[in-house]
């Protein structure tokens, strides 16, 4: 679709951009659905931020997605934030509404909505979840904000297990139905209790990523059973160490990749008001899923 006077602006900023296949992804929907739109990728240093969220106003560009290191910072500059982003302090996405710049965060949608693909629901199940990093957090809140009955998280003694004291917190307060505890990664003794009586099992740690491909924060694979579901964050490998030795153990597994392409989707519809092409986009750029 050619460039037009009429042509609406949507973008991603953060630093650095040059590698994210948004562009490409949300592109290739517009000229799918023939909307008269185009997304870009911005480099934007963390101290340009505020800089950034005023050209969104100023150009009145319809939306556009965060990335690191200007998440948090984003958020600042918010007329409004989503119940998520908002115990997060932090959101990936911007939505102008007329004006009004609302900001989400989509990695917990996306987690959630790859679940639901995979036939899985997360209301009323119990979820231990591994991680305290960033889209740990987005899982572990949009999990209790979507009707999760108990999450325990398991993480190292280090700043982000300060960080998920403050996340429980914050859970406890804005979802009060949910239970959530913290948890030693290291006590593996109470990890494999807590999995034991878990429905879904989700690893959001760098063990199982290159370099630690062939590494897994589960040693005893005695604690996979037939009706766990495990799932993991990491995409590359496309399944972990953890992945292949749940599915050997007849778990239903889900990786990583699915979220990544769920959280654009959940970000086209707070943008566009409609469903990304989803069929159409995972043949081209996700055949593997």
């Amino acid at each position: 679709m050619e460039i037009s006077g009429r042509t609406g602006l949507l973008g991603l900023i953060g630093s650095p951009v040059g590698h994210s296949g948004s562009p490409a992804m949300y592109n290739y929907s517009f000229e799918i659905l023939d909307l008269d739109y185009k997304y870009l990728a911005f480099d934007i240093p963390v101290e340009k931020t505020e800089d950034a969220v005023n050209a969104f106003r100023t150009f009145n560009m319809k939306g556009g997605n965060v990335t690191m290191p200007c998440k948090g910072e984003v958020a600042k500059y918010m007329d409004e934030l989503s119940p998520a982003s908002r115990i997060i302090g932090a959101c990936n996405t911007i939505i102008n509404k007329d004006g009004k710049l609302i900001g989400d965060i989509t990695d917990g949608k996306g987690y959630v909505r790859n679940l639901k693909e995979n036939g899985v629901d997360i209301k009323g199940k119990k979820m231990t979840i591994m991680g305290a990093g960033g889209a740990a957090t987005a899982i572990q809140v949009q999990a209790a904000l979507d009707g999760a009955r108990e999450i325990s998280i398991f993480n190292k003694k280090d700043a982000f297990f300060e960080k998920a004291q403050k996340t429980v917190e914050s859970i406890k307060k804005e979802v009060p139905d949910c239970i959530v505890n913290l948890f030693d990664i290291d006590d593996t003794k109470t990890l494999y209790a807590e999995i034991a009586t878990s429905d879904i099992l989700t690893n959001a740690t760098l063990i199982g990523m290159k370099p630690y491909d062939n590494e897994t924060n589960i040693k005893d694979t005695s604690v996979f059973r037939k009706d766990l579901v495990v799932t993991d964050v990491v995409y590359n490998p496309i399944k972990t160490k953890m992945i292949l030795d749940a599915e050997e153990a007849g778990c239903k597994v889900i990786g990583g990749k699915g979220m990544l392409l769920y959280q654009g989707v959940e970000a086209f519809k707070l943008f566009m008001e409609c469903e990304m092409p989803v069929e159409e986009v995972k043949a081209k750029y996700y055949s593997d899923l």
